[in-house]
């Protein structure tokens, strides 16, 4: 399929202005000041100036390079040689209190140089968070750990996140051309499934599109991640980083992605987020906080850090 010269009118993004940018700027000088990195950075994410417009963003811990290389993420990958910066469960959680926010993301590089692949130290990070800004819900969104029962274990009950998320990406058959060759579809929803045993309340997950997939492989990965369990999906349309990495085969309408949402709610999901600009952690702490609140009759305005 021959993609048209320019994107369409769905897919552009507005650069910040005014007020907005200037939040943009602060937010960006607040994290490189306490050597912190974002996955809105380091993946490129279309969704960077909106969300740092309006004081949000998603914190990626464990540094910058990752051990794995999926052709569809444009963060570093390489050998971090096991080396982790012992400051940055404290920085992480001073720089998230002197933002007052109610909600954060918190994802990680992949690190399989490590033994745990880094889960005690999410888990730490996750602790002073929460001591900090006991107020502050956190969603930990992870790798594999090479389905390490033990290392899921460790982010869920010694970390004890509000929701757990962890991405499948793709549909099943696109697993081996587009993820690392060391991820698989039946473990992430194996790592899914763990967390929900081992005392998870929330967990979530994410597909991309546009990739080459058929919607009848949509609707049944749909189903396969609800039938284990997953209460929070979310899918976007595939973006290319660089010219070297996978590219797109088609741009999805917004009707068909209308039409994965109704599907995913027709299914049970608790909540279904399915646009061209959809994230990952897109809309979905809006969801679990609106909830809550609603649940204890509160009514003030989120601030939402996704």
């Amino acid at each position: 399929m021959t993609l048209p010269a320019r994107k369409p009118d769905w897919l552009r993004v507005r650069l910040p202005a005014g007020p907005q940018h200037e939040e943009f700027q602060g937010l960006r000088a607040r994290f490189r000041g306490r050597g912190l990195h974002t996955v809105c950075e380091e993946a490129r994410c279309p969704n960077i100036f909106e969300c740092w417009g309006q004081g949000t963003a998603t914190v990626m811990i464990l540094g910058e390079v990752c051990t794995r290389g999926c052709r569809f993420c444009s963060v570093t990958t390489g050998k971090p040689g096991g080396v982790v910066d012992p400051n940055e469960p404290e920085n992480t959680a001073l720089s998230l209190a002197e933002m007052g926010l109610a909600y954060v993301v918190l994802t990680m590089v992949d690190r399989d140089d490590l033994d745990d692949g880094g889960a005690g130290h999410v888990a730490k990070t996750v602790r002073r968070i929460k001591q900090r800004s006991p107020e502050l819900r956190v969603e930990t969104l992870v790798g594999d750990f090479r389905g390490q029962r033990a290392d899921i274990r460790t982010i869920v009950q010694q970390g004890e996140p509000d929701v757990f998320a962890h991405n499948v990406e793709v549909v099943p058959r696109l697993q081996r051309p587009i993820r690392d060759a060391r991820c698989s579809w039946d473990r992430s929803v194996d790592v899914l499934v763990a967390a929900k045993e081992l005392g998870s309340a929330i967990t979530k997950s994410s597909l991309m599109v546009g990739l080459g997939e058929r919607r009848e492989e949509v609707i049944e990965a749909m189903r396969r991640l609800r039938d284990a369990g997953v209460d929070v999906l979310t899918i976007g349309q595939y973006l290319r980083p660089t010219k070297r990495h996978a590219t797109v085969e088609r741009y999805v309408e917004p009707s068909e992605f209308a039409d994965y949402e109704q599907a995913g709610l027709d299914m049970g999901f608790m909540f279904v987020a399915s646009g061209p600009l959809v994230r990952s952690s897109y809309r979905a702490a809006e969801a679990f906080l609106s909830e809550e609140m609603d649940r204890y009759g509160k009514r003030r305005k989120l601030s939402v850090l996704t």
